[in-house]
């Protein structure tokens, strides 16, 4: 058993406690079945939460492998078997052959698929303007540009090598 001691920890800054709480609230607050349930009811749909996730991200790219979505939802390839097959027999995806290797098959979305993914990114944002409605336009514009710069450095951090 080593007895070396590792550094200490540096004190965290109050602001960055704050933050960090407030992110883990806005987590909990958006994957929470009860607001998924209305965000389905506004779009007048009828999928969980991890078919909308799905859909989602087949709906950013091109037609993807299913073992690549798996890797971009960090989730086992069975899981996202699973979906796509349900999705398949639901009319939202189709498999399509992959041009680079014939042997390979590539998941994209359907017209009933696009038409699903239209319908919850339009209640998902009816349901953030009914949220953020008493925010003044430039409270708004500053939210919108923080964020993305939240989302930017967050990748970047993600992406960096691990320091040891």
């Amino acid at each position: 058993m080593s007895t070396q001691k590792s550094a200490p920890m540096p004190a965290l800054s109050v602001k960055v406690v704050e933050i960090e709480r407030v992110l883990s609230r806005i987590t909990y607050l958006a994957g929470r079945a009860r607001q998924h349930e209305r965000l389905m009811a506004m779009a007048g749909l009828d999928l969980d939460r991890a078919a909308v996730t799905v859909l989602r991200h087949i709906a950013g790219s091109d037609p993807v492998r299913p073992g690549v979505l798996a890797v971009r939802l960090s989730v086992e390839a069975s899981h996202v078997t699973r979906q796509l097959r349900q999705l398949e027999r639901d009319g939202y995806v189709v498999r399509v052959a992959d041009p680079e290797d014939r042997r390979a098959r590539r998941v994209q979305l359907t017209d009933a698929g696009l038409e699903a993914v239209e319908r919850v990114r339009e209640a998902s944002c009816r349901g953030v303007e009914l949220a953020l409605a008493d925010w003044a336009p430039d409270e708004l514009d500053q939210l919108a540009v923080l964020l993305r710069r939240l989302v930017h450095d967050f990748m970047a951090y993600a992406e960096a090598p691990l320091a040891v």
